[in-house]
């Protein structure tokens, strides 16, 4: 049996498109670096420039400082959802955020991966939801192709590699069914 290696040579993504023309990116790099990755406080122009890239956003919307989001065209938010400090939506795919619901700080939302099983290392994307009321925690990471359910809770530092159920509390690496999510008045 032969040893076949990767060989990032052959990797070749030229089947991906962005969705969006080089200046554009180029564009929204810059106001991300400006205005999402710095200190910069203020929800309202955070909100007013995603739409102006093409995100699809509610009401009530709290992104805080040092968020970063790679393609606001692929972003879909609904009502009063939170993005904490330092969160990374990576969406090469679809990302939807489903109202109510929370990503905590320092969290990765990763719609892209590579396929190890082949030498080329083929790049994967997959869709990431969060449905409503679900709470991804601290420092957590979603990849590709995860669906968050309603109500559901992955705690801190916890890895989403397969869809979670909703109202469940999910914990660890990989994340397991922990119990039953209860939320009282």
């Amino acid at each position: 049996m032969s040893k076949l290696k990767t060989d990032l040579s052959k990797f070749n993504n030229d089947w991906y498109k962005p969705g969006k023309n080089l200046i554009y990116r180029v564009m929204w790099y810059t106001i991300n670096l400006c205005f999402f990755r710095s200190p910069f406080p203020f929800y309202g122009p955070k909100r007013f420039l995603l739409r102006l890239f093409g995100a699809k956003i509610g009401k009530g919307l709290v992104i805080k400082p040092h968020v970063s989001i790679k393609y606001p065209w692929r972003l879909v938010i609904g009502d009063h959802v939170w993005i904490g400090e330092e969160v990374w939506i990576d969406n090469l795919a679809k990302v939807t955020l489903k109202s109510h619901s929370c990503i905590s700080q320092g969290a990765l939302l990763l719609c892209g991966n590579h396929n190890y099983k082949k030498t080329s290392f083929d790049l994967l994307v997959g869709e990431i939801t969060l449905e409503e009321g679900s709470w991804a925690g601290a420092k957590t990471v979603i990849c590709p192709g995860v669906r968050l359910g309603s109500n559901s809770l992955l705690t801190v530092g916890s890895v989403a590699t397969a869809s979670i159920e909703a109202n469940w509390i999910y914990q660890g690496n990989p994340a397991k069914k922990l119990k039953e999510r209860e939320i009282k008045h």
